[in-house]
């Protein structure tokens, strides 16, 4: 894959059939779909420091989540953390957000360090980090917005929004910007490896991203029985609510 525009028409040919399939992994491909598109723009715009930089960082990035999603539809290992994403994506009791969460925190937590050190190895990191920066500002705002959207159509969303406030709820306070330092940290020490290095590294990485997944799908009792309330009022058509995901902007 060699232009961002390939990246987009490859999302959403995995929109377009998890829409047919009825798979809740629709949801994280249609969000994505709408970042890289974001992050397109952004480069027309010269949003970022160095556009070509920018564009092989996306293409890098998009290319371990499409790998990954590939492995997996085949029956192929990927990552511990994208399978658990992935096995999630069966279960029918955890509602749209944490099907989000699960896919952010992989893609941000393993996905975006490697593919940034990946681009930028050695000192050449160091030049990067405004514009990691700022993909990351793009994800955060895009996930305000798909929130703000299943808000609206769940009312109970803004309960559990209200609750959340100030507490602790892994599935409500997941941190973009915890994500983003920890990931730029791993990045910076990617950088600087060596190759046996990095594999070892990479895999203590994969391992930490499943813990967080994990407490993503299982936040404890009282905030389990919370989303059970939430589940119960969202829409039972997957493909509506990938759609939502894909379309709906809040202005």
């Amino acid at each position: 894959m060699q232009t961002i525009d390939a990246v987009i028409e490859r999302l959403g040919a995995i929109v377009e059939q998890t829409k047919a399939d009825q798979s809740r992994a629709g949801y994280f491909a249609a969000l994505y779909k709408r970042m890289t598109m974001a992050v397109a723009k952004g480069i027309q715009q010269h949003a970022f420091e160095d556009a070509d930089r920018m564009i092989r960082l996306d293409i890098a990035f998009a290319k371990r989540y499409l790998d990954a999603y590939d492995a997996y539809q085949e029956g192929n290992p990927c990552s511990t953390s994208w399978q658990f994403a992935f096995d999630g994506c069966r279960r029918n009791e955890l509602i749209v957000i944490q099907h989000l969460l699960s896919g952010i925190n992989t893609h941000i937590n393993l996905d975006l360090a490697i593919s940034a050190a990946e681009i930028s190895e050695g000192t050449a990191i160091d030049d990067l980090e405004k514009d990691f920066n700022k993909i990351n500002d793009i994800i955060a705002s895009l996930i305000d917005d798909v929130q703000e959207c299943l808000a609206r159509v769940w009312l109970p969303m803004r309960l559990l929004e209200k609750i959340a406030s100030g507490k602790h709820i892994p599935v409500i306070n997941f941190s973009i910007d915890k994500a983003r330092t920890a990931s730029w940290s791993n990045a910076l020490l990617l950088a600087g490896m060596n190759t046996g290095q990095k594999q070892f590294y990479i895999q203590q990485m994969d391992a930490a991203v499943l813990r967080l997944g994990q407490a993503i799908r299982s936040p404890g009792a009282f905030t389990q029985l919370i989303l059970k309330g939430i589940r119960a009022t969202e829409y039972s058509n997957i493909s509506r609510i990938i759609n939502l995901i894909d379309t709906t902007v809040v202005e």
